[in-house]
């Protein structure tokens, strides 16, 4: 990141973003989408934060992908668990009551798959949640990262738009622009159609050619 700040502020957008492609991560993404705005030395107002909003959405979402399923397998793992230590136990107790005594014998299978259950569903949820916890903080870096990202993109514009270098302008979008025309004409479309003129009643009807003697 301080090789493609260097760059962009020594002049050489095209290096920059060059650098900025060939780096992988996030960081780049962001850098590489603001440094192609400023290229075009005319930025619209918002132009170059909406560019970066959407690039750091994508790939916030590129890097949480994976987390979902980490998660609902580490909550659903001692469910599981539970679930079966719950039916073990029913068939502990249908044996008790099949035989009508109580015998170690009888209940052993399901206190056995009880036991099993339980083991199983907390040997897959706590490596599960150790992974999720991982990556939960390795994310948390990467958005760290991102926020630097956006944070010197954001000085460079500045700067280069105090050296005259880069022109900011108030003008809308071209699909604003688009937007605004469509509204008028559904505006126009919709204009009830003017009043036809009032008779004039101080002069005679054609046709009725009376005598006035």
């Amino acid at each position: 990141m301080e090789q493609v700040g260097e760059l962009a502020r020594a002049g050489q957008l095209d290096e920059a973003i060059r650098l900025a492609a060939n780096t992988p991560g996030p960081t780049a993404a962001i850098l590489l989408a603001g440094l192609k705005r400023i290229r075009e030395k005319r930025l619209r107002e918002g132009e170059l934060e909406q560019a970066i909003n959407t690039t750091g959405t994508i790939e916030l979402g590129f890097l949480e992908r994976g987390l979902v399923v980490l998660a609902t397998v580490a909550n659903v793992a001692p469910l599981m668990g539970f679930l079966g230590t719950v039916a073990g136990m029913i068939m502990a107790f249908a044996a008790i009551e099949e035989a009508g005594s109580v015998d170690p014998a009888l209940v052993a299978g399901g206190i056995k798959v009880a036991l099993l259950t339980t083991a199983t569903g907390l040997l897959i949820a706590i490596p599960v949640n150790i992974a999720y916890n991982y990556f939960v903080t390795r994310i948390d870096k990467l958005i760290i990262d991102m926020e630097q990202g956006t944070q010197e993109i954001l000085n460079l514009a500045w700067e280069l738009e105090q050296a005259g270098e880069v022109e900011l302008v108030d003008a809308p979008s071209p699909a604003a622009k688009a937007r605004a025309a469509g509204a008028g004409a559904r505006g126009q479309a919709r204009k009830p159609p003017a009043d036809p003129p009032a008779p004039d009643l101080d002069q005679p009807e054609k046709g009725t050619g009376a005598d006035p003697n």
